[in-house]
Formats: structure tokens, C-alpha cells, sequence
């Protein structure tokens, strides 16, 4: 057999009951031939726990110090999840972040990987003992320990899958896989076999919380096999790979939505060189993260920019652009946090004209409002009012017939 990386969600490990239960398949994993790395999130709503008590004490916490306590989480869960291991029979290790070789740059609570050395784990792994990885985490350049941003589990797994060269990646959550929507909202949403990295990444980047975003990223890059999965049914999943061309694409693989965006327009900017840059420039600056870009028709020397940010970095970017419309001669801005953004998914839009006008022709047709629109080869995005977000997810799904099979 191979090298497997199987990493496991706070929901599989939230209780004693559930770490045991993880213990014994990681162990069969074992039993079966495999060498295996775990990498293992903070038990249930730990982490969401451990930043309210930070707020309990202080209205501004430091970064640096949010990250020391932040990553006691994980430590707890790899610490008891090795003594499950052993209890059952098998030799097993835990390692932090630090200790695992996840090398960050310096930014504190959203550090990126620069590089894993990930020896000691190779060394485990030779002696024939079973790695178990504290997710989310890593060192910095400086020796700071740091954390990955939300969703950093994640992306420590496949960042150790692509380090340690193994043939693949598991993802255990609470959900069977990746689904054509959110199976919570549509019923009867259908759960996907496959998914090329385009997709996937498309879907992550537009509400899709299945998998996140950079460890989508990471597995596209280094072509590392990602088989999402459930803890709690251990039935096969979806699986992330390099599209094939035998593959049979879908036109659209799935609907996706969120709710935790708000939009901003700069009204009356001057139309000449430089402008966008100037505002863009300075909200990259200001660490505002930006995503939707439309910008309206000249009309007599000035135009309008609207953009979308998540809500969160609302006040950060009204911030900036009060200090720009003077400094770039426009007639004022405005923001909205009662919008939503829903999206269609699939690489087959490359190759069949018509799903725009479906989807728009959809959308009227249920009386939601168009605010703003974003496409690339394999997605088309609108921006619509909050209260019309579920409606329009409902309704895609049904026109383009992706409910699962009575």
C-alpha cells in the first residue's frame, strides 16, 4: 500500500465517544498496509470558545497572543486522539504545527506556508509509527508560533499530502462530500463523485464550505488527490482531482451562495488612467480583501465602481474610500450589507452557450433583482438583495435539473 494523509474536522473528534471512533479507523487505516498522517482540527466549537474568552478580557487582542492560545485547541485534540491510538494498539506520535515543519511567513492569524520540513514526520513514519499533526498552525520565520486563518486544517493536510508525496489526501467532515448545493437549504441537493481543482476551487471561493480555498490551491498545484468524506457515515465521498479528458462533464456542478458579503460604490469618478489603481491600491494596502470589480459606462468624463468585500472588512474599506473620494475628485460613495452572492459552477460552461441566459431568465422569472455580475470560464456569479439569496439558489437548482435522482 502507500502514504495516506487523513485529516479529521472538529465535529468527527467534538466528544471521547467520536475520538475513539476516529482512533479505530485511522488503526484499520494502518492495519490495512498503509503508513498514515492525521491531521486533527480543535475539538467541536473549541476554537470558537477559546476566541470568545479572549474577547471576555480584552476589546483588542494581539494577534501574536490570539495565536499562542488559539492553538492549544489542536493540541489538546492530536494529544488525546494518540492516546485513543495506543489504547487500540498502534504506535502513534503527536507533533505541533512547529514540530511538523509547517514554516509561515509572519502574519499572524492568517500566516501562510512558505515550506514543510516535515522530517520528523518521515522519521515516524519509517519506524513504522502513525503521525498525528495538530492542524491550523505552524512557526513562523521569526519562531512565532502562527496560525493558518480559518479553515487551516485543511490546508496543513494537503500541504503535508504534497510534501510527503502521498497518493492522497482525505478530508473527514460531517457532510458525505461535496453536494450540488448546500444540502441544508435544497433538500434534495446531490452529492458529486468527482470534481476537477477548477471547480472545486471556484466552488470554495463562492460560499462552498466544504473544503478551504488554499487547500484547494495547494492540491492544484502539487496534484495531490483529495477525497472528501464523512466521519460519521465512512461511506465513499467526493473526489478532487486533475480533470481527465475521457471525463463527462457536467454543464453545471453545483449552486452555491453567501451570505457574508457587502458591496461598495465609489458614484462620479473621474474616467481617466489611474483612478482604479489609486483605490484599489489603497485598499490592498489596507489589507481589504476585494472581490466582485464592475464598473459602469463613462457618462460625460464619470463613472461609477462598485466591488464587494466580505462583510467583515466592511468598515476597514468604508474607512479607506472616505479618505480617497477626495483625493480622486469623487462624488461620494455608498455601502450595502444586505446583499448575497449566488453562483454557478461547472467546467462544461466552456463548451455550451446558453447558461447566462438561463440563469438570468431563471432569476426573473422569481422576482429577484440582478445588482452585479462576475463570470470566468467555469463560473457566473450575481450579487442579488439578502432576501432573495435562498430563493435563488432554490430556483437554479431546479433549472438546471441538479436534484438528486428520486
Amino acid at each position: 500500500m502507500g502514504l495516506v494523509v487523513q485529516k479529521f474536522g472538529g465535529t468527527s473528534v467534538a466528544t471521547p465517544e467520536r475520538i475513539r471512533e476516529v482512533a479505530a479507523h485511522i488503526v484499520a487505516t494502518r492495519r490495512a498496509g498503509n503508513d498514515v498522517v492525521v491531521v486533527v482540527s480543535a475539538m467541536g466549537a473549541t476554537t470558537n470558545d477559546l476566541e470568545k474568552l479572549a474577547f471576555d478580557v480584552v476589546a483588542n487582542p494581539s494577534a501574536r497572543e490570539m495565536d499562542m492560545l488559539l492553538t492549544a485547541g489542536e493540541r489538546i485534540s492530536m494529544a488525546l486522539l494518540c492516546m485513543a491510538i495506543i489504547d487500540q494498539g498502534e504506535e502513534a506520535v503527536s507533533f505541533t504545527g512547529s514540530q511538523a515543519g509547517i514554516l509561515t511567513d509572519t502574519d499572524h492569524m492568517r500566516a501562510r506556508i512558505l515550506e514543510v520540513r516535515a522530517n520528523r514526520i518521515r522519521e515516524a513514519l519509517e519506524d513504522g509509527v502513525i503521525a498525528v499533526v495538530a492542524g491550523f498552525q505552524g512557526v513562523s520565520t521569526n519562531s512565532d508560533i502562527t496560525t493558518l486563518g480559518r479553515g487551516g486544517s485543511d490546508t496543513t493536510a494537503v500541504a503535508l499530502a504534497a510534501a510527503l508525496k502521498a497518493e492522497f489526501c482525505e478530508i473527514y467532515t460531517d457532510v458525505d462530500g461535496v453536494f450540488t448545493a448546500d444540502p441544508r437549504l435544497v433538500v434534495n441537493a446531490r452529492r458529486l463523485d468527482r470534481l476537477s481543482y477548477e471547480e472545486m476551487l471556484d466552488l470554495s471561493a463562492t460560499g462552498g464550505r466544504v473544503l478551504a480555498l488554499r487547500s484547494v490551491e495547494f492540491a492544484r498545484n502539487y496534484a495531490v488527490p483529495v477525497h472528501v468524506r464523512s466521519s460519521f457515515t465512512w461511506k465513499p465521498g467526493t473526489w478532487i482531482r486533475e480533470e481527465g479528458m475521457s471525463m463527462e462533464q457536467a454543464i453545471i456542478s453545483g449552486v452555491t451562495h453567501d451570505d457574508s458579503e457587502a458591496k461598495v460604490t465609489v458614484v462620479g469618478v473621474p474616467d481617466r488612467p489611474g483612478i482604479a489603481a489609486t483605490v484599489f491600491r489603497a485598499l490592498a494596502d489596507a489589507q481589504v480583501n476585494v472581490d466582485m470589480i464592475v464598473q459602469n459606462v463613462s457618462t460625460q468624463g464619470h463613472t461609477d465602481i462598485s466591488f464587494t468585500v466580505p462583510s467583515d472588512n466592511l468598515a476597514n474599506a468604508r474607512s479607506v474610500i472616505e479618505r480617497l473620494v477626495k483625493d480622486v475628485e469623487a462624488a461620494g460613495f455608498s455601502s450595502d450589507e444586505n446583499v448575497g452572492r449566488v453562483s454557478l459552477v461547472g467546467a462544461g460552461m466552456k463548451t455550451n452557450p446558453g447558461v447566462a441566459a438561463t440563469m438570468f431568465e431563471t432569476l426573473a422569472n422569481a422576482g429577484v433583482n440582478i445588482e452585479m455580475i462576475s463570470t470566468s470560464s467555469i463560473r457566473i456569479s450575481c450579487v442579488v438583495a439578502a432576501g432573495d439569496l435562498e430563493k435563488a439558489v432554490l430556483v437554479l437548482h431546479e433549472a438546471f435539473a441538479l436534484a438528486e435522482s428520486p
